[in-house]
């Protein structure tokens, strides 16, 4: 099975797919920190907690770690056999990865997960890979950039801009989050962070 293969993706409309920009896209969401047990499982520690449903519940993985002095490159795609939680990590078996030996050679790989291979969202909330590329204005339509990434600092997400904005991803700031329509409302001044 090729994952690019555009005819494995669905039509717009189909399943809430029609809102992601690159539903093809491959997001980091684990790095494989060992072996677990000896027939060929891995032991994955998610960026998000074991609680990651879109890394559990994808059926295929895209493993990537760059080479060093003990460990040649890794680039490819993984199908499973099964995978679920196990305590605050993720163990996996993938096709062909009959023993131990095996495991471990893809230890410190990171998984990706294509975006389309997330699981649907309760109403009124996104993912956050899904604001990426999204315009920031508030209210007045004062523009704030492009949203270049969200990142979780403790006590909140924060939405960082092309233009160096840093707003807190919370409902006090945040009025309105419309991935489909690439758009976030804030309700932010433009001399309140840089």
């Amino acid at each position: 099975m090729d994952p690019q293969d555009p005819a494995i993706v669905p039509e717009p409309g189909q399943g809430g797919v029609s809102v992601v920009r690159d539903p093809r896209r491959t997001v980091p969401l684990g790095r494989i920190v060992d072996a677990w047990g000896v027939r060929g499982w891995v032991k994955v520690e998610p960026f998000a907690g074991a609680g990651d449903t879109a890394l559990l519940g994808a059926s295929v993985w895209h493993l990537q770690r760059p080479a060093a002095p003990a460990h040649p490159p890794i680039d490819r795609w993984l199908t499973l056999e099964r995978s679920r939680r196990h305590a605050s990590t993720v163990v996996a078996k993938p096709e062909g990865v009959e023993d131990r030996t095996g495991a471990l050679a893809l230890k410190g790989a990171e998984v990706g997960v294509r975006r389309m291979d997330f699981p649907p969202l309760p109403e009124g909330e996104v993912y956050w890979v899904d604001l990426e590329g999204c315009a920031v204005v508030n209210e007045a339509g004062e523009s704030f950039g492009t949203v270049v990434s969200v990142d979780d600092h403790g006590a909140h997400p924060i939405i960082e801009t092309d233009t160096g904005h840093l707003i807190p991803f919370v409902d006090a700031y945040v009025i309105d989050a419309v991935p489909a329509e690439g758009r976030i409302v804030v309700d932010w001044q433009a001399d309140w962070s840089r």
